[in-house]
């Protein structure tokens, strides 16, 4: 009975989801409206084409006007999310979101830009409307929640809870190390934008030396950079680093300069500087004028930069970690800051009763392939491919299959001056030992470029590797000799005398040209001691805390604090398994710090808020800095000018000397009495008369309300 009234209200809903949509493309339309009113697209029954408008006096068409005389079932993407599918599973007419939450998701955004262009200056567009006034942080928080929406988030920490008690800070300080940059990690968020991230940049961050009701802030400056953590100090210590602190970049606690003054937060030095600097203003003024700050957009951006196009049901293929020489069917279960907890598929090889095997894998890993290119380039495969098992709530969001275009493509190989050939012989990273760098033997040739090496020394092939010919892990003869890395010959031979030459001749072999490796070393960034944070390959579940034991063209040698060098893994500059310092606290995986009998724990600064009893100090409390004639300033914050701006004695405790001042304050702006009240016996003047009474009445007060 229902059926009619439910399908009015869909379509009500879908009408206004449209105008939404036309909305944003009327937003879109005023920012690139002089680039798109001469092009129109022209798709019909060929290839679509863009053609330029010569009717120059017509109106302005739309963004995208397109034309269809059939259904064609091509990809899109989400404009939303990053999500591909065929066309006709996508939603609202253009086809632009593959859901209503997109939709919807994506006009709020739009929304966002628009109060962003008048932030910056620009004028707002027609359709720009107000949203709710929210904290920044919840803001930020809240996008980059919202673009995790795949993932698993009751798995996940958030935050300080994925570093546990370890501080990196003080362990970069106890160590006397550096971390690598941002810069250096092509798959990290914000490696595009992080030359805007410097250091002296200004930055407006909470001061949690104060002592008042609410949260106030003061300007620090960044001292140094160690990946996404940032080592800060207030103005006004100068060379004073007694007070620095470290902070997270992408915590959401730091602001642009402006931010303050846009939110009507307030802006008080901490106390031990106060006395320091005569006139804050001044002094500011000088700090200030000529220097950086974040860029607005800077949390937008990050967001941005964290969107992964994987979704929880995703079918893929993945290398099996029992036996690296083949792949197995896998759905995505979790997706965390990028990286991939992975389901196989077929339950049947597990024990019975034992929970379903998994695996942990970045999106742009090596080991990563969309559901068929096993049977496509020819790999090996004795997988029998059977139903997955329904009870496990995994396999009850299984919903497609990956598309190629999520994967990242490996850089193209020529062929014609030669390719790989079955025999030939080379040096390789062991698959199992990742530490080692063997002799090897090229197995089987693959289509697209895709190569079958095997470890000289194990006959069965159950060590087969599947490189691509493009890879760092596989090398020339007498790479390790020239780099003075120690080789690890076949079996029965020792690494000290074994000699290219004679094993060749005893084996009737060659060598692989070395013109067929990659091999290229650009500038990378990397120096030994650099500290990171890794993925254990062997346990690709755990991201500990790293250095850079050795830099070898392309290639690092990771060395895992807290462990023994046996543990030690090769790995190349571009690998998706190495992550800047602070990446797990800003994507919430949980990291795992080195091992030993004293770790380094989280030193967090104890903020004082709200009301607490707290002894004398030897500082007085600090000045308020604002604006002349600031419409922000009410009665209740002149008063919280008036308390913080006047001193307060040394022997008397702090809480009841601003109790005094309060009554003070209220004495001499009490209205004047009335002539029944004047009668009355006189111990002094009136103002010392109630002076004194109110500051009998505080006092007389018992001390459960004073801490409370």
């Amino acid at each position: 009975e229902g059926g009619p009234l439910q399908s009015d209200d869909t379509d009500a809903e879908d009408d206004d989801d449209e105008d939404e949509d036309e909305d944003d493309e009327d937003e879109m339309d005023d920012y690139f409206g002089d680039y798109y009113s001469a092009l129109t697209i022209d798709d019909g029954p060929g290839e679509g084409r863009l053609r330029k408008d010569t009717h120059h006096g017509s109106p302005k068409p739309p963004i995208c006007s397109v034309t269809y005389s059939h259904p064609l079932p091509y990809t899109v993407v989400c404009e939303m999310c990053g999500f591909s599918g065929t066309r006709d599973t996508f939603y609202s007419k253009t086809k632009r979101f593959c859901s209503v939450s997109c939709s919807r998701a994506y006009s709020s955004n739009c929304k966002k830009s628009s109060i962003l262009a008048r932030l910056q200056g620009k004028p707002p567009t027609k359709k720009a409307k107000v949203l709710i006034k929210t904290a920044w942080s919840t803001q930020m928080g809240n996008m980059i929640a919202s673009l995790g929406s795949s993932q698993d988030n009751s798995s996940s920490s958030t935050g300080q809870d994925a570093t546990g008690n370890f501080d990196w800070g003080a362990y970069l300080e106890k160590a006397g190390s550096l971390a690598a940059s941002v810069a250096c990690f092509r798959h990290a968020p914000l490696c595009a934008q992080w030359d805007d991230i410097t250091v002296r940049l200004k930055v407006e961050v909470l001061n949690t030396s104060a002592i008042l009701p609410s949260k106030v802030y003061w300007i620090a400056s960044i001292i140094q950079l160690a990946g996404y953590k940032a080592r800060l100090r207030y103005e006004g210590f100068e060379e004073d680093s007694s007070q620095d602190f470290w902070c997270s970049l992408g915590s959401g606690d730091m602001y642009p300069i402006g931010w303050c003054a846009m939110t009507g937060k307030l802006l008080v030095p901490p106390q031990a500087v106060h006395q320091n600097i005569s006139d804050w203003k001044e002094y500011l003024m000088n700090r200030l004028v000529g220097a950086r700050t974040l860029p607005v957009d800077f949390y937008m951006k990050l967001a941005e930069s964290m969107k992964c196009p994987f979704r929880t049901g995703m079918r893929v293929e993945v290398v099996d970690r029992t036996l690296v020489s083949r792949t197995r069917l896998a759905v995505v279960d979790t997706v965390t800051g990028g990286r991939l907890r992975l389901v196989y598929e077929d339950g049947e090889q597990e024990a019975k009763g034992e929970p379903l095997s998994d695996v942990w894998c970045h999106m742009w890993s090596p080991l990563l392939h969309p559901v068929g290119w096993s049977s496509k380039v020819g790999h090996v495969d004795n997988m029998k491919r059977s139903s997955p098992d329904v009870d496990h709530p995994t396999f009850r969001k299984v919903y497609c299959d990956s598309v190629p275009m999520l994967f990242k493509k490996p850089r193209t190989v020529y062929m014609e001056g030669g390719f790989f050939e079955v025999g030939m012989k080379l040096e390789a990273i062991n698959p199992v030992n990742l530490g080692n760098i063997c002799v090897a033997t090229i197995q089987k040739v693959l289509l697209d470029g895709y190569l079958m090496v095997g470890i000289d020394g194990s006959g069965d092939g159950s060590d087969w590797f599947c490189y691509h010919a493009s890879s760092h892990a596989i090398l020339p003869k007498g790479y390790c000799q020239k780099h003075n890395i120690q080789l690890t010959p076949p079996p029965g031979y020792d690494w000290k005398t074994f000699s290219w030459a004679k094993y060749l001749e005893e084996k009737g072999a060659r060598t692989a040209p070395a013109q067929l490796f990659n091999t290229d070393s650009s500038g990378h960034g990397f120096t030994q001691k650099m500290k990171l944070e890794a993925v254990d390959l062997m346990e690709p579940w755990l991201v500990c805390v790293a250095t850079v034991r050795r830099c070898v063209g392309r290639l690092l040698l990771l060395h895992f604090d807290g462990w023994e060098p046996d543990f030690d893994q090769w790995v190349d500059v571009q690998s998706p398994d190495i992550y800047p310092v602070g990446w797990c606290e800003v994507t919430g995986y949980q990291l795992q710090p080195p091992i030993g009998p004293d770790p380094v724990a989280s030193r967090k600064k104890h903020k004082p808020m709200g009301k607490k009893s707290t002894s004398s100090q030897n500082h007085p409390t600090p000045q308020i800095l604002t604006k002349p004639d600031n419409p922000l300033l009410d009665s209740t914050m002149q008063l919280n000018v008036f308390l913080c701006c006047n001193p307060l004695s040394l022997h008397v405790p702090e809480k009841r000397m601003v109790k005094k001042k309060l009554a003070n304050f209220i004495s001499k702006n009490r209205p004047p009495r009335r002539p029944s009240q004047q009668s009355e016996p006189e111990a002094g003047t009136p103002e010392q008369s109630d002076h004194t009474s109110v500051t009998q009445q505080i006092k007389a007060e018992p001390e459960e309300q004073e801490s409370e």
